[in-house]
């Protein structure tokens, strides 16, 4: 299983699935990051946490706990 967490900087992945629970899962889906959408990963922060994503046309930062939780091909 990859999950965004696994996408490299430049590439752009397909959203399968998201995991979690509630809230949390609420959250990124309220982001924008649903089953089926494109996200390009366009930088990550120089320690690794955050990653800036581009997801439907704007700009997001997501930590890298949170990427864990999206399956992506």
């Amino acid at each position: 299983m990859k999950t965004l967490k696994d996408v490299k900087v430049g590439e752009t992945a397909t959203v399968v699935r998201l995991y979690g629970e509630g809230a949390t899962k609420r959250r990124i889906m309220d982001m924008g990051i649903t089953k089926g959408v494109e996200v390009h990963v366009r930088k990550v922060a120089p320690l690794g946490d955050p990653m800036e994503l581009n997801v439907r046309g704007y700009e997001l930062s997501v930590r890298k706990a949170d990427a864990e939780m999206i399956e992506v091909s």
